[in-house]
């Protein structure tokens, strides 16, 4: 009975380890993609004299956004992996092959990989727009700074 408690602590471990930490790094994509296009939108581009300046302000946590959306498949994977290891564990504590319980242990370690991948679309999304968003204030940066000059 010992055994028993320990893989289902294991098992809800796994699940809600995994599955909150994906939760974190979408919130975060989230919020962070929020912050910067409202950053964006408040940012006057003649207040800056070069435009190294305007890079770095504009850059901030960018690569951020772009860490959690290329890590959170990993993260997906590692939940499944752990999740298949414990159907596997437990079902050889059992010592009898049940195929129900073998299919249901498999589907609910597959999860963790369906949410590491609903986490990283959107953030590789939320990345390739604020890239796109970039380069758009730095060309007006430059046509700004060439009137001026011109």
């Amino acid at each position: 009975m010992e055994n028993s408690n320990l893989l289902e602590l294991a098992h809800l471990g796994v699940d809600y380890g995994v599955i909150g930490i994906l939760v974190v790094m979408s919130i975060v994509s989230l919020w962070l993609f929020i912050e910067r296009m409202m950053s964006y939108g408040a940012i006057r581009i003649e207040e800056y004299e070069n435009k190294e300046e305007l890079e770095l302000d504009l850059g901030d946590n960018v690569s951020t956004i772009a860490t959690i959306g290329s890590n959170a498949p990993y993260v997906g994977l590692l939940g499944t992996v752990l999740g298949i290891m414990i159907t596997f564990y437990s079902l050889g504590d059992v010592g009898a092959v049940d195929p129900k319980k073998i299919m249901t242990g498999l589907a609910l370690a597959l999860k963790a990989t369906a949410m590491g991948l609903v986490v990283a679309i959107p953030s590789i999304i939320f990345y390739n727009i604020l890239l796109r968003k970039m380069e758009r204030i730095l060309t007006m940066w430059e046509i700004n700074s060439q009137k001026k000059r011109g």
